[in-house]
């Protein structure tokens, strides 16, 4: 299971925790976790504060196509897509892009370029036979599952891809980056330090790449 940084790409957000943290109550965490659009595109209190398709993910796509050897035609599905920014970047590369997610508001707002390729679902009961894509992402969505289903997610990845994987989730190398962390999160139901992930990864028998989000 190699730690790779795939996202690397992507431009740091600078965020806002003490006003995050002023904001957190349960009602604000109650409306997060509908993941609807006060999740997406409602105040930065809920959620993204507006998730739009900017360009940043096709060099994310490129070094996705690049680490895995990925070539034309191959078949990659990004469970917790979105509204299928990533799926869009990835058709542009020539893959045969599919995504999953379980928020209606998401796929209903999807780019034209990939209707008919986002499935309404969840990542611990994917649709779809064993073996049947040549890679499987999964960025910042397997923390939103408690730990037992976690678990049974990434079983679920690793069987629609025999262990050509990425995902990134949720983590924290120090006390004081969990405070921060928590202080901020709304939707994760399971987080841990990386040897609490990697216990989640071994017990699914995954055997893909990974890496963390930090909150810093």
């Amino acid at each position: 299971m190699p730690h790779v940084d795939l996202l690397r790409a992507l431009p740091r957000t600078k965020r806002n925790i003490q006003k995050r943290a002023e904001a957190k109550d349960p009602k604000v965490i109650a409306e997060a976790k509908k993941y609807g659009e006060m999740y997406w595109d409602g105040p930065r209190d809920y959620g993204y504060g507006g998730y739009r398709d900017d360009g940043r993910w096709h060099p994310v796509a490129r070094d996705i196509v690049a680490h895995f050897g990925l070539k034309p035609g191959m078949r990659v599905l990004d469970v917790g897509c979105g509204k299928g920014f990533l799926v869009k970047a990835l058709l542009k590369e020539g893959l045969d892009a599919f995504g999953l997610d379980i928020s209606l508001y998401a796929l209903m707002h999807c780019s034209p370029e990939t209707v008919g390729r986002l499935h309404l679902g969840s990542g611990d009961a994917l649709p779809f036979p064993d073996g049947s894509f040549d890679c499987v992402l999964s960025l910042n969505t397997i923390h939103n599952f408690p730990r037992h289903r976690a678990v049974v997610a990434m079983r679920e990845i690793q069987r629609l891809c025999q262990g050509r994987a990425f995902v990134q989730v949720d983590s924290y190398l120090t006390p004081a980056q969990k405070e921060v962390f928590e202080s901020w999160v709304l939707t994760a139901e399971f987080h841990d330090y990386p040897d609490g992930w990697l216990k989640v990864f071994t017990e699914a028998g995954y055997t893909g790449d990974y890496d963390w989000t930090i909150i810093e």
